[in-house]
């Protein structure tokens, strides 16, 4: 199944107010770093500057993405979102280590200057505004189930936390000049910090795009409810898989050998809709119905007692 008409359109509005918000305050922080002298503020206006890149690939991407599955993409096309998040990861790990080398290389050669104060406020503006801008994005990204719209959330998150670092090293080497080298040292931090960010970007993508399967406890529940519905007597091989925000399921479930091949439908049919009901993020259940030992007439009557 495709995504909702609303839900890309919310993705593409919050998208659309999250390239305002970046543009104004990378303006913002190049303009009071170049004014106060920061190497850190400027290098997180680049960060932010960062941000246009994977709000543009959730623009073009959500239009690929988002259609029901067709005759050229049978199980539906959420593997372009794996591949956009994954682009939003590799963009803001390039960003990452291009803020961290350009501070260590101010550093190994002394070429610093203390930094004016104006500069604390480019810092504190982006973390309040960047902030505001997770706590929206992420909202329509659950709402969605949009991987690639958390993950820019997440990329927003770490514009406002690593703005953190910036503002105290800019405080610091403005009030002790003796002490510019914090200023570049904010920068490596910086650096450092939205690196992690990206790998925790990556991470889900790539085992995504891998065929990685499920996480342990919702395999688990999957089990749990096959066997909950009447006429399953065992669940094995149990396999899943992400297409996008979504799971695909098979299994194996074992009925008595002497219902009818009717009957086994049913069962098999009860399974998938107690499986996707309970479960909204599964969109696709496969059951394999195995024959198990026929139940004798005394265990019948007693199990309909």
């Amino acid at each position: 199944m495709g995504m909702e008409k609303n839900a890309v359109g919310s993705i593409r509005r919050i998208t659309w107010i999250g390239i305002a918000g970046n543009v104004l305050i990378a303006v913002l922080k190049f303009a009071l770093g170049a004014i106060g002298h920061s190497q850190a503020l400027v290098a997180d206006a680049v960060h932010s500057l960062s941000d246009l890149v994977t709000d543009f690939a959730i623009l073009i991407g959500v239009k690929f993405w988002s259609p029901p599955p067709d005759d050229s993409h049978p199980y539906g096309h959420g593997r372009i979102e794996g591949m956009v998040t994954v682009l939003i990861g590799f963009a803001v790990a390039i960003v990452a280590l291009g803020i961290g080398f350009s501070g260590f290389v101010t550093i190994v050669r002394g070429d610093y200057q203390p930094p004016a104060l104006i500069a604390v406020v480019g810092a504190v503006a982006s973390i309040l505004v960047k902030e505001v801008l997770y706590r929206w994005t992420v909202h329509v990204g659950r709402k969605a189930r949009s991987s690639a719209l958390l993950a820019n959330a997440w990329h927003h998150r770490s514009d406002a936390l690593s703005s953190i670092p910036v503002a105290v090293a800019v405080a610091v080497a403005a009030w002790r000049p003796e002490w510019a080298v914090v200023d570049a040292l904010g920068a490596v931090v910086v650096g450092g910090f939205i690196l992690y960010v990206a790998w925790k970007i990556l991470a889900p993508a790539l085992v995504e795009l891998s065929d990685g399967s499920a996480p342990l406890h919702v395999r688990r529940e999957i089990e749990t409810l096959a066997l909950e519905v009447p006429g399953v007597r065992g669940v094995h091989r149990v396999r899943t898989r992400h297409l996008g925000p979504l799971i695909h399921v098979d299994l194996h479930a074992v009925v008595d050998g002497a219902v009818s091949l009717t009957a086994a439908h049913d069962v098999a049919e009860a399974l998938r809709q107690n499986v996707k009901e309970k479960i909204p993020t599964v969109a696709h259940v496969l059951v394999h119905v195995d024959p198990g030992p026929r139940q004798s007439s005394s265990e019948a009557s007693t199990g309909q007692e």
